[in-house]
């Protein structure tokens, strides 16, 4: 699943492709797309010029000038594709811009959505802090968290406590951390959370410089612990392991991350 730094990726590419473009027509091309993308909601939106591209969360956000919204997320599989040939294979919406080119939302799943949102009424999107906020604080974080219960990866999935972090950022925040994926979540000392908190924008950074994985190719730069399940740690050496939290893997190194 695309987590932060490859929706960022992604939002400044769609920026450079579609700011300041008009919509000649939008198409959904899936049953799934056609339930939020109504014939007549495509009416309100073709015609309009994009006047910006922004980002919340895993949220993307399309601005249009008559102050309408179009919510974008790709959930697990969702990329934004501008051929030059043929209609790309799993093509969920199309968008014909005035430049003449057209713009495809692809995803092999059909799981991406596209929502519009009237002028005056912006999507209402129930997410926390972003960790990378400047205004976000150990002491601030660690009191929401005492608000939770469970294990603390798991913990650190959910959008309201901290917008933007995925699974994989989660765990490797952890690894940098010294964190077990297990500890509660409510029983951190505050000394834990600020080395966690650090994890989160180190790796989060990293991510922004080696955001590959929207485009699906290798990162220059391996990460530390997630799908490296009998590698040793690049720390201690110990075998990482693998484990399944809320239906998720977790890989974590038993002996860093007590």
């Amino acid at each position: 699943m695309p987590e932060l730094p490859e929706v960022e990726t992604a939002v400044r590419q769609l920026r450079r492709w579609v700011r300041r473009r008009r919509i000649l027509a939008i198409e959904p091309l899936h049953r799934s797309q056609a339930r939020t993308l109504s014939p007549a909601r495509c009416r309100r939106i073709e015609g309009r010029r994009i006047v910006d591209v922004t980002r919340r969360g895993k949220h993307q956000l399309l601005h249009l000038d008559d102050g309408a919204t179009l919510l974008v997320h790709f959930r697990l599989d969702g990329e934004w594709v501008r051929p030059a040939g043929a209609e790309p294979r799993h093509a969920r919406v199309a968008f014909a811009l005035d430049d003449g080119r057209v713009l495809y939302l692809t995803d092999p799943r059909a799981l991406c959505t596209i929502t519009w949102h009237a002028p005056g009424a912006p999507p209402e999107l129930a997410l926390g802090p972003e960790p990378e906020d400047p205004a976000l604080t150990a002491a601030g974080l660690r009191e929401r968290l005492q608000r939770k219960r469970g294990p603390i990866k798991p913990v650190l999935l959910d959008q309201r406590l901290l917008a933007g972090v995925g699974n994989i950022y989660a765990q490797e925040a952890c690894w940098i951390a010294g964190i077990s994926p297990k500890a509660p979540a409510d029983g951190l000392s505050l000394a834990r959370v600020a080395r966690l908190l650090a994890g989160l924008r180190r790796t989060l950074a990293d991510g922004h410089v080696n955001a590959g994985r929207y485009h699906r190719g290798q990162r220059r730069i391996p990460f530390k612990v997630y799908d490296r399940a009998g590698e040793p740690c690049a720390r201690c050496l110990t075998p990482i392991r693998r484990i399944t939290q809320a239906g998720r893997g977790t890989w974590y190194c038993t002996r860093c991350q007590r």
